[in-house]
């Protein structure tokens, strides 16, 4: 698979020679720093306190020149893809913010879907490294889970309605929206985002 001159290898991340971990965590950092920034406003450090999280098995990964250039879970909707350990957190964050990601992050990235639908599989932590990015890496790790996935449908909860390359790459891929949750008013306002999007792809 080739974009620009890179060549990318999409592989199952716990399938490969290297240490991935880190950076996907590095990538997870860089793309929610408007979520995490209360626990600390160093990306580096929020990579080192949430490394340990990712099930990685449930994660493909996009390698170029031996670097992750990007990520994307794919579950079944019973499986997560995150597992959080509130001593790593609490080693890098410090007791009070790490014991406080441990319970609230638990609540938000380890609550099981409601009457999650047969043969669907869950897209989730889509993420690129700053350096590939606009050299179409996650469209390519998508577009590789479509065909080597046995799931018909796929869906991807919660994208923020501002976040504008992420809904066109979307679309692009054949992702319709199909659910809104307005954000309280003072979230809203404090992050900028509206509404959080669910979207769904059908095949054909």
């Amino acid at each position: 698979m080739q974009s620009g001159d890179n060549k990318f290898i999409i592989v199952k991340a716990d399938k490969i020679d290297l240490d991935v971990r880190l950076q996907i965590s590095e990538i997870f950092a860089e793309g929610f720093t408007q979520w995490l920034g209360y626990f600390s406003k160093d990306k580096s450090t929020i990579a080192k306190a949430f490394a340990h999280m990712f099930v990685l098995n449930q994660f493909y990964v996009a390698i170029a020149n031996d670097k992750v250039a990007g990520m994307t879970a794919c579950t079944d909707g019973k499986t997560f893809s995150i597992k959080l350990n509130k001593k790593e957190l609490r080693k890098h964050l410090g007791f009070l913010k790490g014991s406080i990601a441990g319970i609230f992050l638990k609540k938000e990235f380890e609550a099981p879907y409601e009457k999650f639908p047969p043969n669907t599989g869950s897209i989730e932590f889509v993420g690129t490294a700053h350096e590939f990015k606009g050299q179409g890496v996650a469209s390519q790790i998508i577009q590789y889970i479509f065909e080597n996935t046995p799931y018909k449908n796929y869906v991807i909860e919660e994208v923020a309605d501002t976040n504008i390359p992420a809904m066109n790459l979307y679309k692009k891929l054949g992702f319709k929206e199909y659910k809104r949750k307005p954000l309280p008013e003072k979230l809203a306002k404090k992050n900028g985002i509206n509404n959080l999007l669910s979207l769904r792809y059908k095949e054909k």
